[in-house]
């Protein structure tokens, strides 16, 4: 076998090892699902009598239907703003002569090193003096600064990769910076926003510590928040815990799952380079 085909192998080797080491959780909570309630499964076994209820359980004592409306609208305060403001920060320390611009940058580049629980408690304390405690602004507003850091950084390398001819040619057909940014950059890049879109869609919709610290309302918190509705009394209903985490990341994978061409797109076109 030559050196090419051996190297072929064992790509594919290591991409079907990968694979199977990421199947394995959700096959071991999907079986776990299925289960008799109340009862504690121990290791990976189809059972013979399926409780496919125990979804329909777990939607029902979680309050799935309030809650996916509640993600949705702190998506939806969350995802567009931090895109908008992302691309302006981007294009801007790219493209524009900044004042101190690499100093910003760098700024931004220390925000992305800063433990996320570190934070925690000094956003609870400015939510409560702002009065914004137990109300989905408590969650859009922390989350858009969090996502600054790396947003900037992810749409300031797709900017940097762009020749800079186009700008010049811009410029001499006199567009300014603002007509420049809406109608050449913007739209080239469309690869590098939906990429970032689909990210910080994750995140948030995944978002799980700060919903329950920032958020008494159950109903007002992300769906990863509903997690805390199956830890009852003396224990944790294990069966319905899989079947309600099953429910939860599901629109999660459906995204990937439609948009990963785009992902994959902005990472050859290279929006993470730079």
């Amino acid at each position: 076998m030559t050196a090419p085909a051996r190297s072929q192998v064992t790509g594919r080797a290591l991409l079907l090892l990968f694979m199977v080491l990421t199947l394995v959780p959700f096959v071991t909570l999907f079986s776990t699902a299925l289960q008799e309630p109340g009862t504690i499964p121990t290791g990976v076994s189809w059972p013979s009598d399926p409780h496919w209820g125990n979804f329909a359980d777990a939607w029902r004592v979680a309050h799935l239907g309030p809650l996916i409306t509640s993600s949705l609208l702190i998506v939806l305060g969350v995802v567009p703003v931090s895109l908008g403001l992302a691309a302006l920060a981007g294009y801007g320390l790219a493209t524009l002569r900044v004042p101190f611009g690499n100093a910003i940058f760098l700024l931004f580049v220390l925000g992305l090193t800063i433990p996320f629980e570190s934070l925690i408690t000094p956003l609870y304390y400015q939510m409560q003096q702002l009065g914004l405690l137990n109300s989905r602004w408590a969650l859009i507003l922390p989350l858009i600064a969090m996502y600054m850091p790396f947003g900037v950084f992810w749409m300031r390398a797709h900017f940097l990769a762009v020749p800079a001819e186009l700008t010049e040619a811009a410029t001499i057909d006199g567009a300014s910076a603002w007509r420049a940014f809406l109608h050449i950059h913007l739209p080239l890049a469309r690869p590098a926003l939906s990429s970032l879109a689909i990210l910080l869609f994750l995140w948030t919709w995944n978002q799980f510590v700060l919903a329950i610290v920032m958020v008494d309302d159950p109903l007002k918190r992300t769906m990863a928040g509903a997690l805390g509705a199956f830890q009852g009394q003396y224990g944790t209903d294990i069966v319905l815990l899989s079947a309600g985490a099953l429910l939860i990341m599901a629109p999660t994978v459906l995204v990937f799952v439609v948009f990963q061409r785009q992902f994959t797109q902005a990472l050859l076109q290279g929006a993470v380079k730079g």
